[in-house]
Parts: structure tokens; sequence; C-alpha cells
């Protein structure tokens, strides 16, 4: 019978975990699949851990790692699929705001051939509307700054093949954003989509910080073009300077130096100060990223690990 890992990180999601559990239970009870839980703790500060070995004690299909501190979803995210033995592996968060329920879909897709089944929202409920215009916002420009081809409006929720899982663990970058990583490694992918629901429990842990770090994260694992714009604003503002500096030139030539022109003495300063230090902020953004690869550190460590006693 064909194996199924369902892989689930969760940080500070105690609220949560049993009703998920539940819900996830009772659709894996209705899958003609060997099927398996595995839970990644990444360092939550509460007790989700403890919900975890109580889940591992209680049901033998579930397992889970525990993580030495809190590395971020991204790596959570690896060291769950890491671990991942079986022929296809599902990614979902503890949340409820992608429903279990959609796992069948997901397998029908597999199963029809698909290496990449990844769900997409038709709809974000329980959200801002500000939150909602600046996800369509990202993964709009992520799909024009891009080479890569990165679904909209999709998350981590999808299946992988095993073969996409083999490809997968072959990219050790530090610098994550799984998001491309799913779509960069190619091989045959399709789309479910589905209406996501509001979180059930417990709150968000992604601010607006963390999602603009998410965001320049995304957008400079993927694409160079920062440092193109970069270049280009470059050239027009030293064109720019030319022309002025130029003009002034005619202009003391035909009328002579008089004292004025002070604030625009400033004012241009200032605007190719400016653009020299975005310029400089660009470039040290990609040169921070290959100083953290090239210290090669692993991506994660674990404290301890339960794997399902069906598996065993």
């Amino acid at each position: 019978m064909p194996q199924l890992t369902i892989v689930v990180p969760a940080y500070n999601e105690s609220a949560v975990l049993a009703t998920f559990h539940q819900r996830l239970g009772l659709v894996l009870d209705g899958l003609s699949l060997d099927c398996n839980v595995l839970y990644v703790d990444d360092g939550s500060r509460d007790d989700t851990w403890q919900i975890i070995e109580k889940l591992v004690a209680g049901d033998a299909r579930t397992g889970g790692l525990k993580l030495s501190r809190n590395f971020g979803k991204e790596a959570a995210l690896t060291a769950g699929l890491d671990h991942v033995t079986a022929d296809a592996a599902v990614v979902i968060d503890a949340d409820l705001q992608d429903p279990p329920e959609l796992i069948p879909a997901l397998v029908e897709q597999w199963q029809a051939g698909y290496d990449v089944v990844y769900a997409t929202r038709s709809a974000r409920e329980g959200e801002s509307g500000f939150k909602r215009f600046t996800a369509a916002a990202f993964y709009r420009s992520m799909e024009r700054l891009s080479d890569t081809a990165i679904p909209r409006d999709t998350g981590d929720f999808r299946l992988l093949s095993r073969r996409a899982l083999d490809a997968l663990g072959q990219l050790r970058e530090r610098q994550r954003f799984m998001k491309g990583l799913f779509s960069w490694i190619g091989y045959r992918q399709t789309a479910v989509h589905y209406l996501r629901e509001p979180r059930q429990a417990g709150t968000t842990k992604w601010n607006y910080w963390r999602l603009g770090q998410l965001a320049i994260e995304g957008i400079t694992s993927f694409s160079t073009a920062p440092l193109r714009l970069a270049t280009w604003v470059g050239m027009a503002s030293a064109g720019l300077a030319f022309v002025y500096g130029f003009w002034v030139l005619v202009k003391s030539l035909l009328y002579g130096n008089a004292v004025r022109g002070y604030p625009t003495l400033i004012l241009v300063i200032l605007f190719l100060g400016g653009m020299q230090l975005l310029a400089l902020g660009v470039i040290g953004e990609y040169l921070g990223r290959n100083y953290a690869e090239s210290k090669r550190r692993p991506l994660y460590f674990i404290e301890e690990q339960r794997l399902p006693r069906d598996s065993e």
C-alpha cells in the first residue's frame, strides 16, 4: 500500500493542536493509504511539545520532532521533509486555516501522475483588506521579478511525490524560501483551489515585520532584479547629474556665476547620496546572504525525536 506522511510544523500552537489532530485523523481514516503524521515543534515556548508527546502516545501513526530552538518555519519544514521516508508527503499548518479535508483532493491529483499538487487560495477569510492587498502584491511582484514561476495566492499547503522530495532534499541553501524551492524543482505540478478559513485558535506568528523579511528573502533568493534596478537607477542618476552639470556650466559661461543655487545644490547632493545608499543597501542584502551561505552551518538541530510506532 502506498505510504503518505503529513508534515505539520508547529510553533506555539498548543491551543489548536488537539482539534487539528482530531480533524486530520478523520481524514486519514478515509484514505486507502498507509498514513502517518510527523509534527515538528520549532522551539515553541508554550506546551506544544508536551501536547505532541500526548498525541504520539495515543496514536501509533503519529511522530514528532523537537528542534533545539526556534529556527524558523522554513527550517522546520525542511527538518520534517528530511525525515519523510514515505512515497509522498503533505505539508500543512496546524492552525486549521488550511483544511485537512482537502488532502484527499491532493492525493487524487498525485495518483493521477502529478509530483507537486499545491493548494491555491480562492479567498482568504478572517484577514484584513490590507493583509490581502499586500499578499496579492507580493505574489504578483514575484511573478514579474523571478525567473521561477511561483503560483499566485499559494502557501506551503501542498503534496510532494517521492522524487520531488528527493530533489528538494538536495537543495541545502541556508536562505530558504520554500514556496520558491517547491516551484524551482519542476516536475509535473498542478493546483487545487480552496477557501482559506480563519484561524481556529491562538494567534498568528506572522506580523508585518516578519512578513516583510520573508518577502525580502523570497525576492533576493529568486531574483537579481533589485541589483539590476540599482544599476539602472545609478545610471539614470548619473545621466541626470551630467545634464544638470552641463547646464550649470553653460549658464555660468553665458551669464556669470552668482551665489544663488544653494537649495538646488543641496537637493542634488541629497538625491545622489540617497541613490548611492539605496544601491549599497541592495548590494548588502545579497552580500550578506553569500556570507551566511559560505559558513555552511546546519539548517537545524533536533533535541528530541519520537517516530511513529507503526513505522518502527
